[in-house]
């Protein structure tokens, strides 16, 4: 079957000035208060902010990226004008001709795990979360088998949500842990959950997030806009394996805690990959286990919707079976990354993460008002000093021009 075009879905996450940036970067120099009313008040439209390329496949694009221009925060506090957002996305990436679309980030919790998009019969519609918590279970794998000493006691954060409930699903059909701790907002749902897992490893839950210090590992699967594991949650020595976008830990852990590891979770590597015009906040060659969901599917020919809600098993093993036949590509759990940078999987992290280099990660330049009206004004803009990854000015450019259309500038 042919492979057909794809598109991915994703928005500014926990500083909107930041991820404007990586669209445009003169877009990053504006204040934040500034840019959060923009995006929550202003009608943008969605538009495409990278074009994707894997020249071992093709040497035209393959996908789009599409940016929905409303906030981690807005998303949250506003759901049913997030979802109104997700769907002219959506409308864009199909008149686009894109054949499936991807749910980045809070876009599919906004629209629970696809489910209010499942009446679309012009493109297929896919959460990502099958192969993220396949991806996600592969680097818990990785972590447990390098310290064979370690107990296998692990707390699943978000255990009810779509990824969490798959990833419970996974360990204990396997039987890959000691001891399971399911921790959620909703109690309800957490002991149909334990219920259906705990003859096969034994099971406890909580709703109390401080539990998770009786556990060895910790799976962060939470959908918020926060910071939520602290340093008093963790046990000595604990790994955290953090796949929530917007994060909710935080670069200031590992500096109150340097005995713990934060690992980047859910990050894919498929070496060839490369965005042209923008990035998602991942280097070339590695991208989200959503995104590589949706990528697997368009290029095996899929058509119609994949994972919607919480995904089956089945969905699971499917995208593992692609991964197999597209091996060539990569499509495999990332080398691990704490806040993007390397990380023994063993707990020692690498020397580079000082806690000058986690502030010099979490602070920003001052910006005047001045800088900001000259940086956005058309005059300021050339051909360089505006792009980002590496991306030429010939990338940058249609990004750029749409964003401006999407505000109803012209360019």
């Amino acid at each position: 079957m042919a492979a057909v075009p794809f598109a991915f879905l994703v928005h500014p996450r926990a500083r909107v000035s930041d991820d404007l940036a990586r669209v445009w970067r003169p877009l990053g120099r504006i204040p934040e208060r500034t840019a959060e009313r923009a995006v929550r008040r202003l009608p943008l439209r969605p538009f495409t902010m990278a074009r994707v390329h894997l020249p071992d496949v093709a040497p035209d694009p393959v996908g789009r990226v599409v940016l929905v221009p409303f906030g981690a925060r807005h998303m949250l506090e506003a759901p049913h004008a997030a979802r109104a957002r997700v769907e002219q996305a959506v409308d864009h990436a199909a008149r686009r001709g894109a054949g499936i679309v991807g749910l980045g980030a809070l876009t599919a919790t906004v629209t629970t795990g696809g489910s209010t998009l499942v009446g679309r019969t012009d493109i297929g519609v896919t959460n990502g979360n099958a192969y993220t918590a396949a991806v996600v279970e592969d680097q818990l794998r990785d972590v447990l088998a390098a310290a064979p000493h370690r107990a296998r006691r692990v707390a699943v954060v978000g255990a009810t949500g779509s990824v969490g409930t798959t990833l419970v699903r996974l360990l204990a059909r396997d039987r890959a842990v000691e001891h399971l701790t399911l921790v959620a907002r909703a109690g309800g749902r957490l002991g149909a959950l334990a219920g259906e897992v705990c003859r096969r490893v034994p099971t406890t839950v909580s709703t109390d997030l401080r539990d998770v210090r009786e556990c060895d590992v910790v799976v962060l699967l939470t959908a918020s806009a926060d910071a939520l594991l602290c340093a008093e949650h963790l046990a000595p020595g604990a790994v955290v394996v953090d796949a929530t976008q917007p994060r909710n830990t935080s670069p200031d852990l590992v500096v109150e805690r340097p005995d713990v590891t934060v690992l980047d979770g859910g990050v894919v590597a498929v070496p060839g990959l490369r965005l042209r015009g923008g990035d998602i906040g991942q280097p070339p060659g590695r991208t989200y286990g959503c995104f590589a969901e949706t990528a697997l599917l368009a290029l095996s020919g899929h058509t119609g919707h994949f994972s919607i809600g919480v995904p089956t098993l089945d969905q699971v093993d499917h995208l593992r079976s692609l991964t197999r036949r597209f091996a060539a590509l990569g499509f495999r759990a990332a080398a691990p990354t704490s806040f993007g940078r390397p990380v023994d999987v063993d707990g020692a992290q690498d020397a580079v993460t000082t806690h000058d280099a986690v502030t010099h990660a979490v602070t920003h330049d001052a910006v005047t008002h001045d800088a900001v009206t000259h940086a956005v004004t058309h005059d300021a803009v050339t051909s360089t000093g505006v792009l980002t990854s590496g991306a030429t000015s010939q990338d940058a450019a249609p990004a750029r021009d749409e964003a401006l259309v999407a505000a109803g500038v012209a360019a």
